[in-house]
């Protein structure tokens, strides 16, 4: 699904030259559950927005599903992102004063998807992460932060994307309800999603069976767990 061959990431302010990351060559199966995981600084937020196209390398190549994206126009990013990504934040991102329902479905409002089909997708989606159906018509501002987190997740899923990219999805959660959100990621790889979990905490990491570490922008230890 995913090669990455020697990307560097270079940012430039003033006179002043970063080099987020130096070199870095990974591949990622259909199917795996990867955790990235690295310190503040590392370089593992910057590789995520290249993984997720909201970025290009400044040298290397990225493929997703065989194409390069690297070489990608906006245009051709945005519909890729679109078409082949789903991304869980931190911060969930759901719009307070609209139903879970239709927090899943706004995707596919944007993609003119009859509401008939968007509604029973969404359904579909939401179910898929275990959250109770009592729900669905609730204001998304009415959860729990690990109900919230359930519905970013089918959010994340509704475009039936081929990669889920989630950036430190426990990190406003509680121990508890942070165990039962990675659980809910354990379910759909089960199910043959491929996971990548962006984190800095060793815990979180340990619920993905391959860990990349991040540091100084390098790769400097590839495990299988």
């Amino acid at each position: 699904m995913i090669e990455v061959k020697n990307i560097q990431k270079l940012y430039q302010n003033g006179n002043v030259e970063v080099l987020a990351l130096k070199n870095v060559s990974f591949k990622i199966d259909d199917g795996e559950f990867v955790a990235i995981m690295g310190p503040s600084g590392s370089g593992k937020s910057t590789l995520m927005h290249i993984l997720g196209a909201l970025d290009t390398p400044t040298s290397g190549s990225y493929f997703l599903d065989g194409r390069d994206v690297s070489t990608l126009s906006e245009y051709e990013l945005a519909n890729l992102r679109k078409e082949k990504i789903g991304f869980v934040f931190q911060s969930f991102n759901l719009l307070p004063r609209t139903t879970v329902l239709r927090n899943v479905a706004l995707p596919l409002i944007y993609e003119k998807v009859p509401k008939q089909e968007r509604n029973r997708r969404a359904t579909e989606a939401l179910l898929s992460t275990g959250l109770d159906e009592s729900n669905f018509q609730h204001f998304s501002n009415q959860l729990s932060g690990g109900e919230m987190q359930r519905v970013a997740i089918a959010r994340a899923l509704v475009n039936n994307p081929s990669l889920i990219l989630a950036d430190e999805p426990t990190g406003n959660l509680d121990t508890k309800t942070g165990e039962l959100v990675l659980g809910t990621f354990q379910q759909l790889n089960d199910k043959g999603h491929t996971i990548i979990l962006i984190t800095h905490e060793h815990d979180v990491a340990q619920h993905a069976n391959r860990i990349i570490h991040i540091r100084d922008g390098m790769l400097v230890k590839d495990e299988i767990i």
